[in-house]
């Protein structure tokens, strides 16, 4: 699905794969970026593409959640949260990913928070760029 018109585009720069950086062009927003031990690197400071990607997607998710939100004219609560787990292993052609979106709506009508949530893996563009190529789970809680 491509949009009819680009109205934002996000650009990073990152040298020595996952065990180098990441920043915007202008060097600012400096990432390091390291191998987790359970993929066989060193762990500790700095992150990784999945964490990254999981960062990306929960916080486009709560925009979603907002814009359907007003959209059925239902106030979220502001201490709703998304946590975004992100699971890569082996695929016969190398490695795939999973995404489990963990969602809290607090305060909001089971039943009603479904649908919202519904709503927004519809319009999220992160879930219509994962559709059909990455397993996503959504748990309401």
């Amino acid at each position: 699905m491509t949009p009819e018109k680009i109205l934002y585009t996000a650009e990073m720069t990152s040298t020595s794969g996952r065990q180098g950086t990441s920043s915007r062009p202008d060097g600012s927003f400096p990432l390091a970026l390291t191998i987790p031990k359970e993929l066989g690197g060193p762990g500790g400071e700095g992150t990784n593409p999945e964490e990254l990607f999981a960062a990306g997607y929960s916080a486009c998710f709560i925009g979603a959640l907002k814009l359907v939100g007003r959209q059925k004219k239902v106030s979220l609560p502001d201490d709703l949260k998304v946590t975004a787990k992100v699971g890569m292993g082996p695929v016969p052609t190398g490695y795939g990913l999973t995404v489990e979106l963990i969602i809290h709506l607090p305060g909001v009508e089971p039943a009603l928070a479904q649908e919202i949530v519904e709503g927004a893996h519809q319009r999220c563009p992160y879930s219509n760029a994962t559709r059909g190529n990455i397993d996503v789970t959504l748990t309401l809680v």
